[in-house]
Order: C-alpha cells, then structure tokens, then sequence
C-alpha cells in the first residue's frame, strides 16, 4: 500500500473514529499531496499523481515547519500551540519510515563518500545527492550535512 492510500485509509478511520484533531492533520496532508500532484500535472507530468519519494518529501517538510512553530510558540510562552504543532508531527511521523540513528547516519554518509570517491568538500553535492536518493525521509538532511562536511573537509 503506497502512502497515499495509508494517508488516504487513516482519514477514513480517522472521520469514523470521530477523532477530530487527527482528522484535522490528516486533512493537511492530503491537502498537501493534491497541491503537489496539481502542480506536476502543470508542469506536464502525467495523471497518475507524484510518487511516494515526492510524499516522503512533503511529510518531511511538514514536519520541519511544525517543529519550528513549536519552538517559535514556546519562545513566546503558548505552550497551549505548541503542543498542537507537536501532536500534528506525531500524526505526519506515522507514515514516515523510521529514522535512521546516530550510527547509522554515520555509516551512510561513509557509504556514500566512498560510493561517490569523494575527496574534498567540492564533492559534497555528490554525496548528499546519494544520501537523499536513498535515505529520503529516514534522516536530517540539516544535520547530516554538517557531518559530510566534517568528513570531507
């Protein structure tokens, strides 16, 4: 079952089981995916929608922007939005895959340096574009590029 049909399933759930801060979230989310699928039929793709690495990709950056809002929200004391933003990532984070730790981002990004023969930091576009192409959704790429960084430099 792709992500869209998960999204799609959880909704119908969701109205069922009168959950209505859920339901709310998971109406964000495919809202998003149809914005996206919009999009890509402008720009002449074809009928079939945007495929599940494009959704990994909007989950993704739906979580980061809720994860600022709640740091925004705490720095000026509503607390009360904060942890709105925080249970809307828990709902966005169940169909994004697991994240991959410590260790294994370090092993990665070894992975692809040496999958790329990466040698100075001028290579660095390289290896995150290996990174992304199989770890989309499963890390940081805001934190993972430090540590590229590191390594090549």
């Amino acid at each position: 079952m792709g992500l869209r049909d998960r999204v799609g399933t959880a909704l119908k759930d969701a109205m069922r089981n009168k959950e209505a801060e859920r339901l709310s979230t998971l109406r964000l989310i495919n809202a998003a995916i149809k914005d996206k699928d919009i999009a890509a039929r402008t720009e002449g793709a074809d009928d079939a929608g945007v495929s599940d690495d494009v959704v990994l990709q909007i989950l993704g950056k739906m979580v980061k922007q809720r994860q600022e809002s709640a740091r925004a929200y705490e720095e000026g004391g509503r607390v009360d939005l904060a942890e709105r933003e925080r249970s809307e990532i828990g709902v966005i984070e169940e169909f994004l895959p697991r994240q991959l730790t410590d260790d294994e981002v370090t092993a990665a990004v070894d992975d692809a340096i040496a999958e790329t023969g990466a040698e100075g930091i001028r290579d660095m576009g390289k290896v995150m574009g290996v990174l992304k192409g199989k770890y989309t959704g499963r890390m940081d790429f805001g934190r993972v590029g430090p540590r590229v960084k590191d390594r090549l430099g």
